[in-house]
């Protein structure tokens, strides 16, 4: 079955991880994703480890793990874009491109002659999506930003990590480079919004995506938590703020995660205790009670849980219809038969190793494939391939390359 995106065609300026994520998905869908890179270094990703791709013989390779995770799909090219030829190159590509991601800073590819304004002016119908920390706009907008950084100062480090009153207290931040990865993922979303509209209307667009937008948006609940309550959301472990009892537990030989989400689940969990009666407590007989009576309610429930191990309780809670799991490592994660089932772990073949393993897009489509046959390409390896698209003769791309052009 043919990909949803397969007659999209992206010109990828981005690097690092926010705009090759968004890149990754749209390749994933279908979409020809040419990946422009510095020549001789490439994408810092690329560098970025170890770990490193090993090759046939067991020898790291030049990219990193990285690298990997976010470039599958993609033809790779190299153009130096500070050249006039190369600028010059990026504009025969962007004539049948119908997508240009990047992720400058401001103000860089307007002075090269490669911003929206001057990309449309060649291709009125192309959609432009830039991704920055802070936006196109605003106080900061020049100012560089990691998503560390931008964890921090959108609110979600208070809100992540354990309570300050307990041993290991204090801010910490997720444990993916979250705010990178959504920022990709709402990048795409604008960017198939776009053509969508393009298709019904011929219209191009400019998409700004800013990474501090997408935390705040990221807020979510917690931001309510304060706009209705007016109550400074806290860290609070791994405790839910708004729904209890819904955090980890410890048993005899290890941690689990229990989540009750409303009072039935609350019932059965309570029967299954041999505590029918807290179901009917006054303090515990609504999820807000139980909210405002957590601290009442933990220690009863934790002195139940280390009476017995891991297994024992798992397999009581399922029987009981309470949602609750063990807390995998990764190499759990992918022994775990369903997600093996749902075929998220893939090795596809590679140029420089006999394969590379690949944590697939996790979209399933009923009348539509994914695409799952392209593996992170090495730097430059479609660069000739791509020139030759565009007309270029095997004598002109030699003399690009021997004057490193590409």
């Amino acid at each position: 079955m043919q990909p949803l995106l397969s007659n999209v065609k992206v010109l990828d300026l981005s690097r690092i991880l926010a705009g090759p994520w968004a890149s990754q998905i749209l390749a994933d869908l279908g979409a020809d994703v040419i990946k422009v890179e510095r020549p001789g270094q490439g994408d810092d990703t690329r560098s970025w480890g170890p770990p490193f791709l090993k090759d046939e013989a067991g020898q790291d390779t030049t990219d990193g793990a990285y690298f990997i995770a976010t470039n599958r799909g993609k033809r790779s090219i190299t153009l130096d874009l500070q050249t006039a030829e190369g600028q010059a190159l990026v504009k025969e590509l962007c004539r049948d491109a119908d997508v240009v991601l990047e992720n400058y800073k401001v103000g860089t590819l307007a002075r090269l002659g490669l911003d929206y304004d001057s990309l449309s002016k060649i291709n009125p119908r192309l959609v432009y999506c830039s991704v920055t920390g802070f936006g196109q706009t605003g106080p900061r907008a020049a100012e560089p930003a990691y998503d560390f950084l931008i964890q921090a100062m959108g609110g979600l480090m208070s809100v992540t990590g354990e309570r300050d009153d307990r041993p290991g207290g204090g801010p910490q931040k997720v444990g993916v480079p979250i705010v990178d990865l959504t920022t990709g993922v709402y990048a795409a979303l604008g960017i198939v919004a776009a053509l969508l509209r393009r298709s019904q209307t011929g219209q191009g667009e400019y998409i700004d995506v800013a990474m501090l937008d997408v935390q705040v948006g990221l807020l979510a609940n917690q931001a309510m938590n304060f706009l209705l309550g007016n109550r400074v959301p806290r860290r609070t472990g791994t405790a839910h703020p708004n729904i209890q009892p819904q955090r980890t537990f410890v048993c005899a030989d290890g941690d689990i995660v229990i989540v009750v989400g409303n009072d039935a689940q609350f019932a059965a969990l309570c029967r299954l205790l041999g505590k029918p009666e807290l179901a009917e407590d006054p303090r515990f007989v609504s999820n807000s009670k139980r909210v405002t009576h957590q601290a009442t309610l933990d220690p009863i429930l934790d002195a139940i849980f280390i009476t017995q191990p891991r297994a024992h309780w798992l397999a009581a809670l399922k029987s009981a219809g309470v949602p609750a799991g063990s807390i995998n490592t990764v190499p759990e994660v992918f022994d775990d038969p369903q997600v093996a089932h749902r075929a998220m772990l893939r090795h596809l073949p590679h140029p420089a190793a006999k394969s590379v393993p690949q944590v697939m897009n996790p979209l399933r489509f009923a009348t539509a494939d994914l695409r799952a046959d392209r593996a992170p390409p090495l730097l430059g390896q479609h660069t000739a391939e791509v020139l030759a698209e565009l007309g270029k003769s095997a004598e002109q791309i030699d003399d690009l390359r021997q004057r490193k052009i590409i």
